[in-house]
């Protein structure tokens, strides 16, 4: 094991994928003689060459473009977007071209792209900068969505996702890059479709992913002093969804809140109390909560972004309501 930041987890996956095979390439803004707009790409230029690690100019549509022409042709391309609120931009070639390609061409051609960047709000930003995305591409036949919280899943993750034969969405955060955790070292793959739980409890199941799930972490710590006991399961991926884990769990625990940084109408929480009513309604022993940000674009206002955003008492108080001890 070695401590790594998340943004070195990111280009060590890349790196060692990219050592292993010579038809995988980044390309993106910045991604070369500036080491990556938040250096999660530091080296790579100068091990690579500029053939394979590439700064293209500000055109998402071109080089979304660029990326899935070559993966038609045998290339295992990895685009990097500044911020997923860029890739609306080129979102024509991931969704109509990227994810529909295998079947529009009766499977003539598989298209093993990796989309990666920076998803959902990171600070200070406004509207237009602080959106997640995860729930509109996994609504998409075709496509594969990854968000992951911590550096040692981001390169396990990363690395499968590179191999993987199918479009990738891989969704990361600005203000996890700075994070540090424990990588293993060597080969180190996690499957995509399979979610873990971080915390095991008994009394109540807290669903989420990405950065968005460390306030359940202090959530749980809070509640713990109170004798709640919360088991914490991170989807790691969106699409496929780990549809078992959370059904064990919710089997276990008969209470379910799900935790994510995303408007509130028609997102991954929304298709995940819909599945759990479906298939465990005769274990729930409370209605399901689920916590999004407010119905709004994001503030820039730091005192209404802090109201905007899910936070730690909104966990304990959802805990709390599901537990009848509100």
């Amino acid at each position: 094991m070695k401590t790594l930041q998340f943004r070195e987890a990111i280009a060590e996956a890349m790196s060692e994928e990219m050592r292993r095979d010579e038809t995988i390439y980044l390309m993106g803004e910045e991604v070369a003689e500036y080491n990556g707009a938040y250096k999660a790409s530091k080296g790579m230029l100068d091990e690579f060459g500029a053939k394979r690690v590439i700064d293209t100019p500000i055109s998402e549509m071109g080089f979304s473009g660029i990326g899935v022409g070559s993966a038609m042709n045998g290339n295992r391309p990895i685009i990097e977007f500044m911020t997923f609120n860029f890739s609306l931009v080129g979102i024509d070639q991931i969704i109509n071209n990227a994810a529909k390609m295998r079947q529009m061409s009766g499977g003539q051609f598989n298209i093993p792209i990796v989309f990666r960047g920076p998803t959902a709000s990171a600070g200070q930003l406004a509207a237009t900068h602080s959106q997640a995305f995860e729930s509109w591409y996994a609504n998409c036949p075709g496509l594969k969505v990854v968000v992951p919280s911590n550096p040692a899943d981001a390169k396990g993750l990363l690395k499968s996702a590179i191999r993987d034969n199918d479009p990738v969405i891989f969704m990361e955060s600005e203000q996890m890059y700075g994070d540090k955790g424990e990588v293993p070292e060597g080969e180190y793959l996690i499957p995509l479709g399979v979610a873990d739980i971080k915390r095991k409890g008994d009394d109540v199941t807290i669903v989420s992913f990405g950065k968005i799930i460390k306030e359940a972490y202090k959530a749980a710590e809070e509640l713990s002093k109170d004798g709640i006991e919360c088991e914490i399961i991170d989807l790691r991926t969106v699409r496929p969804m780990d549809k078992k884990a959370i059904l064990e769990s919710v089997k276990k625990t008969n209470r379910l809140v799900v935790l994510e940084e995303a408007w509130p109408f028609g997102n991954v929480a929304t298709e995940i109390t819909y599945m759990v009513q479906n298939e465990a309604f005769d274990y729930l022993d409370a209605p399901i909560v689920k916590i999004n940000t407010a119905d709004t674009p994001a503030p820039y206002s730091p005192a209404l972004l802090a109201e905007w955003l899910p936070n730690s008492e909104d966990v304990i108080k959802a805990v709390k309501k599901v537990m009848y001890r509100d």
